[in-house]
């Protein structure tokens, strides 16, 4: 059975120039750490950014249930209400999985690919959670600075598939059910909204890190693409 999508939804409008001045050793260590891992990702990758979407998703979406772990663990000790953070961050894991079974159906993982996954989410996930436990202010704002630096490798990739670098094939089916994209979408468009996505959880996660330090949040947040209500997929 296949579900048939008339209407493209509106992808909003991304700001590209968002970036957060580091303020303190927290956040001066948060941008060092993820200016590292970029400089990893592109030395390793290039300009292939197909694989590199499958490897990062699937480390971009361990911060958002850590958070969400953790939060509910200290929301049951202090019995007091999460303020929304719990649902957000549940959220953000869930959409970043989205991201990973999508681009998997786009650039078929190899082994040692496969293999990499298993270590660098195994090593980033224990880093992550102990970051968590010491700074939560701090693993929020390494959450904001990878998305920025997440916008920034997708605008890459829209150039890709603009200048003709990368095929510009059509649109997995998994990604057309769950951003109620219509049956003769592009991978372009996929991209789009997976760097709405990106800018959406940059937003949210500095102003996270901006309420843990006791500070107003610096910008407005990302409005988010419209996701699908159902996320299962028919046989």
């Amino acid at each position: 059975m296949t579900i048939a999508h008339q209407t493209a939804p509106r992808i909003p409008e991304v700001d590209l120039g968002v970036h957060h001045k580091a303020r303190g050793f927290g956040d001066r260590l948060a941008y060092g750490f993820t200016k590292t891992l970029r400089f990893c990702a592109d030395t390793f990758f290039a300009r292939r950014y197909g694989h590199r979407a499958i490897v990062l998703e699937t480390v971009a979406a361990v911060p958002g249930m850590v958070g969400a772990t953790l939060t509910h663990l200290r929301c049951l000790r202090n019995m007091c209400d999460d303020q929304g953070w719990i649902r957000t961050l549940m959220e953000e894991a869930e959409n970043e999985r989205m991201h990973l079974m999508t681009f998997i159906e786009v650039a078929k993982p190899t082994l040692f690919e496969r293999c990499v996954i298993l270590g660098v989410q195994w090593v980033f996930y224990l880093a992550f959670f102990t970051l968590y436990l010491v700074s939560a202010r701090t693993a929020h704002r390494v959450v904001g600075y990878f998305e920025e630096e997440a916008v920034i490798s997708y605008t890459h990739f829209l150039a890709e598939l603009d200048e003709g670098r990368t095929a510009n094939g059509a649109a997995p089916a998994i990604a057309r059910h769950y951003w109620k994209l219509p049956d003769d979408a592009t991978l372009r468009d996929v991209v789009l909204v997976v760097r709405a996505d990106e800018a959406h959880h940059r937003d949210v996660n500095h102003g996270f890190a901006d309420v843990l330090a006791g500070r107003p949040t610096a910008v407005a947040t990302a409005p988010y693409p419209t996701h699908a209500d159902d996320i299962r997929m028919a046989a």
